[in-house]
């Protein structure tokens, strides 16, 4: 039996995307503590078996002093639970639990579950993460990708070798969770974004495409599901109003609205993998996404999907409107051989399975 605590920055994350993992780590008999800030879902992990321990972590921005903060509550938190093994999610429990686990000498493996804001623009933020990033996981026992883009970026900046580095298919999609659904009838067509309404969601796109489209095409609706990260309340009012688009804000279960969606769309500039893409595409809805590695991964262009220039509300218009002229039937097998594609490459089961050998 080992001991392992996982450092994580948001219960709803490591709930949806890695309780299949963690409750495996439990079957085989270990300890597992989750160190990460209160939330609602974890209760969930406790009932599961996990110990939790209460830590502050600001998702958002870099401030010296609650990041020196919490890497000291780190170092503290590996003296007194002496775990045999770390596994780490997201950028700050990565580089200060990394940190701190290099210096007391505890076997950790990281988990890269997208570059994140830090790597989309060359400034002193950037220069400053990619230090911390070399001194952190230097000697962690294998670092996880979620797609070849990413692995390419950290060998490309010295980061790490190539020995360390193990690319997954994402967190993978349960099957049983998120079965295939009927394509909805025609007569309209339901255009749908699951995510954080923010800027690097490609939100702005998707308002601009959504707003030509409806010019153009009345059948044609777009479902909004999701919380405001960002301040976009007085354009959604807006768009709202004029029924451009219909706002559903923060829903605990988002498979009634894929099940009614005739097309999944997800415009984002820069993701891990994105598992919205892999949920709407396993219950048989195509896929619109950018041409970028996290999204594009999750598409047959052509195929099960059609994709789109990171950034550009015109190519995503092009997108849509190629999806609206496709026929009924097109539209429907597309969403078929999405199906088919996510099953085959990224089934949640083979993806744990991977994870483990390498831990």
């Amino acid at each position: 039996m080992k001991r392992i605590l996982i450092l994580a920055n948001f219960d709803v994350g490591l709930y949806k995307f890695r309780k299949e993992l963690i409750q495996e780590l439990l079957n085989q008999g270990n300890e597992v503590y989750i160190s990460l800030p209160d939330g609602e879902l974890v209760h969930n992990l406790e009932e599961m078996g996990c110990k939790f321990v209460n830590t502050a972590v600001d998702r958002r921005g870099m401030n010296p002093k609650t990041d020196v903060k919490l890497m000291f509550f780190y170092k503290k938190l590996l003296k007194k639970l002496q775990p045999d093994l770390v596994i780490t999610y997201t950028i700050k429990p990565n580089i200060y639990g990394g940190l701190m686990c290099r210096m007391f000498h505890v076997p950790y493996a990281v988990n890269i579950t997208g570059l994140g804001t830090a790597f989309q623009s060359e400034n002193i933020i950037k220069k400053l993460v990619i230090f911390l990033y070399k001194i952190a996981l230097k000697k962690a026992k294998v670092v996880f990708f979620e797609n070849v883009g990413n692995k390419q970026t950290f060998l490309a900046l010295n980061i790490l070798k190539e020995k360390q580095m193990c690319v997954l298919n994402g967190a993978g999609v349960n099957l049983v969770e998120y079965p295939f659904c009927e394509y909805p009838s025609e007569g309209e067509t339901r255009f749908l974004f699951i995510g954080r309404v923010m800027k690097e969601k490609g939100v702005e796109e998707l308002f601009e495409a959504a707003e030509k489209i409806k010019s153009e095409y009345s059948g044609a609706f777009f479902d909004i599901v999701g919380p405001m990260e960002d301040d976009y309340k007085e354009r959604i009012d807006e768009l709202v109003e004029k029924r451009i688009i219909e706002y559903h804000g923060y829903q605990k279960d988002v498979k009634p609205f894929i099940e009614k969606c005739h097309c999944f769309v997800l415009p984002s500039y820069h993701e891990g993998m994105a598992n919205t893409l892999l949920e709407a595409g396993v219950m048989g809805r195509p896929l619109i996404t950018s041409r970028i590695h996290g999204c594009m991964e999750a598409v047959k262009e052509g195929e099960s999907g059609l994709l789109c220039e990171k950034g550009s509300g015109s190519s995503l218009y092009e997108a849509i409107k190629n999806f609206l002229n496709l026929s009924y039937i097109q539209q429907k097998t597309m969403g078929e051989n999405g199906h088919k594609w996510v099953m085959k490459m990224f089934d949640k089961k083979r993806v744990i399975e991977e994870t483990i050998h390498y831990l």
